[in-house]
């Protein structure tokens, strides 16, 4: 299995679990709630690999170093 179906896997699967822990009560703001919940533990893990330099871990991300230094803000990253 590659690394990308892995991390669908997994996401998938953890989305199972939240819509079987609802029991019954309506989900409200998924999207949102996922994109936060993936993209903190991302960006530590790339500016890791990273050792810290943004150009690179923007590079890495494929987005440009002022589109993730707001998304590091965003999450007290800084």
């Amino acid at each position: 299995m590659s690394h990308k179906n892995e991390i669908a896997l997994c996401v998938a699967q953890a989305l199972d679990r939240y819509f079987t822990d609802l029991d019954g009560e309506r989900p409200v703001g998924i999207y949102d709630m996922v994109l936060r919940q993936v993209e903190r533990p991302m960006l530590e893990s790339v500016l890791r690999h990273a050792q810290g330099n943004q150009t690179q871990a923007a590079e890495m991300l494929g987005i440009n170093r002022n589109t993730l230094r707001r998304k590091l803000a965003d999450h007290g990253l800084l």
